[in-house]
């Protein structure tokens, strides 16, 4: 990111779910969050003039931790802070057409993510039993039948996926959902077989699917997110693909960097080409360096361009969301045309 890089840091480990969330006087850690009480959200949109379809956002990690606090606390206004600019950094590609939701939820810090990974279960848990929370909440009170876009980043992209195997079981849920962008996250071969509803991408304009993509230097062969001797599942933002063919730079619409108010400071056209790695199953990003582009936090290595996967690809996201949503819309009309509704 380009503004201001302290804060932009913080923003890749964890795009997760929530914005905004206010704990009505209450600091225990083990209660459930309100989600009936609106400061328990950065955004929830409720007019339906003008938009077509609902998105679920989950904000990336955006609070350190500390010693003895790995959950950030809803009561934490600088961290909240944090959190809505986070969002706003990446609303634009989702809601053009579109309602927002984003709730505020008790993220993990990035300290839980220099523990080994079966220790952080337990506080990803906590925070993943807020956006459940939320998402049923939102669900239940606004949806209205309508259809739905996942959208997360990091920390964000793993809660989405966390959702998609715990609620979108429910066939009439799935039937909603346009499109889950489950960015910064591996997702596996294996979890797809455990879990039919996860369906991966296969093109532009395919519908109840997940796109997702990790973004990293030829000479990585190991992340946070991807860690050596896993394969993850990715699809090329350049040319929607999910083979190992390299996409020219000329196919990237534009990569754009954005402050804290969602503002665009600096936009640059054809930075960089990708291709998929057979091994690895992460995006290979040409034409740019490590030094041009740094990792941005102790926990990656540069050549990780975590901090950039929907930066450098920004406009290609933002048409792609406008195109799954036209192509779900005209499918549920032909559906309906075939019933005789």
């Amino acid at each position: 990111m380009v503004v201001n890089m302290k804060k932009i840091l913080i923003v890749p480990l964890t795009f997760i779910l929530i914005l905004s969330i206010s704990l009505s006087g209450c600091s225990n850690q083990t209660n459930a969050t309100d989600y009936s009480d609106n400061s328990n959200w950065s955004y929830f949109e409720t007019d339906t003039t003008d938009t077509t379809a609902d998105v679920f956002f989950v904000c990336p990690t955006v609070y350190f931790g500390s010693d003895d606090s790995y959950n950030m606390e809803l009561t934490d206004e600088d961290t909240k802070a944090d959190f809505l600019g986070a969002t706003n950094m990446e609303k634009e590609i989702y809601d053009r057409d579109s309602r927002f939701f984003a709730p505020y939820y008790r993220q993990v810090g990035l300290n839980v993510y220099a523990m080994e990974t079966s220790d952080r279960e337990q506080y990803l848990e906590l925070a993943f039993d807020d956006v459940k929370n939320a998402f049923e909440y939102y669900y239940e009170t606004c949806n209205d039948g309508r259809p739905i876009i996942l959208a997360g980043f990091s920390q964000g992209a793993d809660m989405c996926i966390r959702l998609m195997k715990e609620l979108f079981k429910d066939e009439k849920i799935q039937d909603q959902l346009i499109a889950c962008y489950a960015i910064g996250w591996r997702i596996t071969e294996e979890e797809t077989r455990e879990y039919p509803q996860l369906k991966f991408a296969e093109g532009e304009s395919d519908t109840g699917v997940i796109i997702s993509f990790n973004s990293e230097a030829e000479s990585i062969d190991h992340s946070l997110p991807v860690p050596k001797g896993t394969k993850t599942l990715a699809i090329n933002p350049l040319n929607w693909k999910t083979d190992s063919a390299i996409a020219d730079k000329s196919l990237n619409l534009g990569a754009c960097f954005t402050d804290y108010d969602g503002n665009i400071v600096k936009e640059i056209n054809n930075l960089t080409g990708a291709y998929i790695d057979d091994v690895r199953g992460t995006l290979k990003v040409t034409d740019v360096t490590p030094e041009e582009y740094p990792a941005g936090l102790d926990i990656f290595e540069n050549g990780i361009y975590h901090l950039y996967d929907y930066q450098f690809f920004y406009r290609n996201l933002q048409k792609n969301v406008q195109i799954r949503i036209n192509a779900y819309l005209s499918s549920q009309l032909s559906r309906s045309k075939l019933m005789g509704h």
